[in-house]
């Protein structure tokens, strides 16, 4: 972009401007102009006095308003003013709707993500004659969010003030191209995109699009990450960026900003071990996993131009564990070795994004969870900013979920963090610190988090309700199903559609009585631009084993969006499935031509997908079929079989949670003396007696590991005997444990 940048543009993205740029603005007099005390407003967090402010009210209200879309009303106000008002100058009218379209994304982020709540409505800002055709506000709030539905993908129904949002996007996608004197303006537009997304059901290639070209175009501002203020601007940038790239499962890309990130701040994170206790009554110090962090020279020098922390008092509290063996936290032998630098705003934003990144990138596992625990006790342990607290909280949250010492504390942070959007005594703009950076969920999901937890302890009844005044009738749906209540989850379905008809609801009434009919009224009330009723009816097919049917829908979900990795992912599971069934059993195609013949081909795809989804049992359990699951005639295809089966074994044991459930167990045991025998058969075509043992050592490992678990967890107190139900599989891996063990004798003595 050409020319020179307003002045106040970089004050507007920190969030706060410093004592010498206050200074300046009254030199250059925008402080007694109309953009300086809409300016004002906005760095001082009063949006909503923005929206009552007469010049607001006179671009937005029209005597008279013609039949047309409110998004199209808006957008002729706005231009109407940027192009033919004389009342001010050309680039102090491109302020002034540059100034409103941020203030209206952050009153829309402050009504749905961080509160508290807002107390503006549609008819504070907006003609009355406007709302002649809405017989209520909720009419309003309806027809806007269809407007939000982008690529066939389903807004969140209880979305707060979604006019606000539209507003944002008139300002900052629609006539963008008319604010040419506003340079950074591509970076609120990306910001917009964060928000936006975060409303939709799946991702959308609109919103990315949009997203990439406003990641270029930010990346061409010269002036703007320069000087120390541009240093904080700058990680600030890259942190925002590598969390839009998360969101589109661009992995690479967001582990490439997160490092250019820690880089330009010059900060060394590293898990380590240290000495110490995390029980009470431990006596001896211990290694424990501790995150260390230091930094390499002074590259933020002062702090004015970052923000100042929140007192403690307005953060979410942070609760104690309390419990009777386990410390509140690592109690650790020797502290001075590992002495906390005093970080700012954005170093704590660049530790939770390597955290964030390290959670997408990296199994449920007990290991990971562990390490997780590390980043966030250490975030916790300087607590200044409301983001990055609530960030760190809700991720602890739903770690210790899976703990049973534990679980109590996660229910009881979780209800405080879903009470918080509520609570007054924390201004807006602490909470709006560092908060791009940080990817805090909507309230909702924080409230639906909460349902979980609650469902997970079994209080069906109070995760029910919470579901249900979120509207998240998907949620409803799968409680009363694990409840074995089929029929009330229809009844509350149709209850919901006689209030008002939805794709989405025709969508999981379809999901429950697997009818292709609701299927259809979904994709017919949609104006076919339903990705979500295409995606379920081709299900069904696939189901039904109807497969003409099934790959037809599905490819007219992914032309309506292409980006629908979560929902996608089944499909092709179930597809690759038949695929390989196909192959294996010689299946005829209408050519005549035998399906066996593609084997070749079949392994060819099934390298190239575990190259890229290596934590996935399923996948690697159909990739060993394909070569004949060792028992095949060719040693080399047993081999193969052999490796796959053991990274399926590898992935099963790193889930979380299958050893406490009794049929689970019994389904890794099983796979367990599966891979026990093809490991025999493998030992025998070894090139060496070493490479046999080796092998032989590594299962018997495993199956000790087994009974060790079975013994542990399955055992009656009483009897002091293990689960019948187990007796069977008990037996099996204690006959194949003696049989390995004498093999590699067998081996061993060809040493």
């Amino acid at each position: 972009m050409s020319g020179e940048m307003w002045t106040p543009e970089l004050a507007i993205l920190r969030g706060f401007p410093t004592e010498a740029e206050r200074q300046q603005w009254k030199q250059e007099g925008i402080v007694g102009s109309e953009s300086g005390s809409f300016l004002q407003l906005l760095l001082e967090g009063s949006y909503e006095s923005i929206f009552l402010n007469s010049v607001t009210q006179n671009i937005l209200n029209a005597m008279t308003v013609a039949e047309e879309g409110i998004d199209s009303y808006l957008e002729k106000q706005i231009v109407t003013f940027l192009d033919y008002s004389t009342d001010l100058e050309k680039s102090e009218r491109q302020q002034l709707i540059f100034l409103l379209g941020v203030s209206s994304l952050q009153l829309f982020v402050q009504s749905n993500w961080t509160g508290p709540p807002v107390d503006l409505h549609p008819q504070d800002f907006l003609p009355s004659v406007l709302f002649q055709q809405f017989s209520e506000a909720k009419g309003l709030d309806a027809v806007v969010l269809s407007l939000l539905i982008l690529d066939g993908e389903s807004v969140y129904s209880l979305t707060l003030k979604p006019i606000l949002l539209l507003l944002a996007r008139v300002i900052l996608v629609n006539v963008r191209h008319k604010l040419t004197a506003i340079q950074s303006l591509p970076w609120w537009t990306l910001r917009y995109v964060n928000i936006h997304q975060q409303l939709l059901e799946e991702r959308s290639p609109q919103l990315f699009a949009l997203a990439e070209y406003c990641i270029d175009q930010v990346m061409k501002l010269e002036n703007l990450f320069v000087d120390d203020s541009g240093r904080y601007l700058a990680v600030q940038f890259h942190l925002e960026c590598a969390y839009i790239f998360l969101c589109y499962y661009e992995y690479k890309k967001a582990k490439d900003q997160f490092n250019v990130a820690k880089n330009i701040g010059k900060l060394q994170i590293n898990l380590t071990g240290a000495l110490g206790k995390r029980t009470r009554f431990q006596e001896n110090y211990v290694a424990q996993l501790i995150l260390d962090v230091r930094r390499e020279g002074d590259v933020f020098p002062g702090y004015e131009l970052s923000p100042a922390p929140t007192p403690q008092e307005h953060l979410t509290n942070n609760f104690e564990l309390n419990d009777d063996t386990v410390l509140n936290e690592t109690q650790l032998a020797d502290c001075e070795q590992f002495q906390m630098p005093d970080l700012c705003a954005e170093e704590l934003a660049v530790i939770l994004g390597v955290c964030t990144n390290l959670q997408k990138n990296n199994p449920v596992h007990k290991l990971t969870e562990v390490e997780l625990l590390a980043f966030t006790s250490y975030l916790l342990s300087q607590p200044k900013f409301w983001a990055i607290q609530t960030s760190a909280l809700i991720l602890r949250t739903k770690l210790e979920a899976r703990s049973t010492r534990r679980m109590e504390r996660a229910v009881r942070q979780t209800q405080a963090l879903a009470d918080q959007f509520e609570d007054k005594t924390t201004s807006v703009l602490e909470r709006l610190k560092i908060f791009y950076c940080c990817q805090v969920p909507p309230h909702w999901a924080i409230q639906c988090q909460l349902a979980g937890l609650l469902f997970e302890l079994g209080c069906t009844g109070s995760a029910l309700q919470i579901y249900e005044k979120l509207e998240m009738w998907e949620d409803v749906v799968i409680c009363y199903e694990r409840a074995g209540q089929h029929g009330k989850a229809e009844e509350i379905l149709r209850q919901e559609l006689e209030k008002k008809e939805t794709p989405s609801l025709y969508c999981l009434l379809g999901d429950v009585l697997r009818d292709h009919s609701y299927y259809d009224k979904a994709w017919e009330l949609s104006r076919h631009r339903s990705a979500r009723a295409q995606r379920s009816k081709g299900l069904l097919h696939l189901r039904n084993r109807e497969f003409k049917a099934c790959v037809e829908c599905f490819e007219c979900s992914v032309k309506i969006n292409p980006i629908q990795l979560t929902s996608l992912l089944m499909c092709i599971f179930k597809v690759l499935k038949i695929l390989v069934r196909a192959v294996i059993d010689g299946v005829t195609d209408r050519s005549g031509d035998v399906a066996t013949g593609l084997r070749g081909k079949l392994q060819e795809l099934f390298g190239r997908i575990t190259s890229r989804v290596t934590n996935d049992g399923e996948i690697w359990r159909l990739y060993a079929q394909v070569y004949g699951n060792g028992q095949s005639e060719k040693p080399d295809e047993n081999e193969k079989a052999f490796q796959c089966l053991s990274k399926a074994y590898k992935c099963d044991t790193q889930s979380s949670g299958w050893e406490k459930d009794m049929t689970s167990f019994k389904e890794v045991v099983q796979r367990a003396l599966g891979l026990a025998h093809v490991a025999i058969k493998c030992s025998k075509n070894k090139s060496s007696p070493q490479e046999a043992v080796q092998v032989l050592s590594s299962i018997r490992l495993n199956l000790r590991g087994l009974l060790s678990k079975a013994k542990q967890l399955f055992t009656d107190v009483a009897s002091g005997e293990i689960s019948s139900e187990l007796a069977d599989e008990i037996a099996a891996m204690d006959t194949l444990v003696i049989e390995l063990q004498d093999l590699s004798n067998l081996f061993r003595n060809q040493y």
